[in-house]
């Protein structure tokens, strides 16, 4: 299951979201792809049938791919919104026991998160501790039961100064994780 949030159709987000499902498909890996923009994604109504369909997809998925830019050390609020929505008690995890303990009820193999952004990886992990890290692979995954040795994340930037050269490197890199990431164990 790919996850795009990206408002921009020609955007990198975009560009790394179809490097990984050729990727995944070269692989004879079944691919969803839901461009959260391009669908019409509401990130605050109530359930709906497009959100049930997310859920579904997410409760039966062996892999996980979400590619979203880094907005201030976030997701944009699109995938906010999904995360608020698709992730929830009874599809991704069960509430905390008394011990304050939760269950995690996902079923994923892997996971990866690829970023796009305009600080520099030393910088977004040295000054700011590198929060979606924290967001994705501990706060979330972790707590719907997937290791963190499993979640696999890359910032792809300097985003505004890089090359046609480095955004080649990046997608091939991108494309070499999720081939590795989800090859058949």
């Amino acid at each position: 299951m790919i996850v795009l949030g990206h408002p921009r159709a020609g955007s990198f987000c975009h560009a790394l979201s179809d490097q990984v499902r050729t990727t995944l498909a070269a692989a004879s890996l079944p691919v969803t792809v839901y461009d959260l923009y391009a669908e019409g994604f509401e990130p605050v109504r109530g359930g709906d049938a497009l959100v049930e369909r997310h859920r579904d997809e997410l409760a039966h998925a062996d892999g996980l791919v979400v590619v979203h830019p880094n907005w201030w050390g976030k997701p944009p609020a699109i995938v906010a919104g999904w995360l608020d929505r698709v992730i929830v008690p009874g599809v991704a995890y069960e509430l905390p026991d008394a011990a304050g303990e939760p269950t995690g009820l996902l079923r994923l193999r892997g996971a990866v998160v690829l970023n796009t952004g305009d600080t520099p990886l030393g910088r977004e992990r040295d000054v700011f501790g590198d929060p979606l890290d924290a967001i994705w692979r501990r706060c979330v995954l972790d707590f719907c039961g997937v290791p963190p040795s499993s979640v696999h994340r890359r910032l792809f930037g300097p985003l505004a100064s890089s090359t046609e050269r480095d955004r080649a490197a990046w997608l091939a890199e991108a494309a070499d994780l999720c081939g590795t990431t989800f090859a058949e164990r």
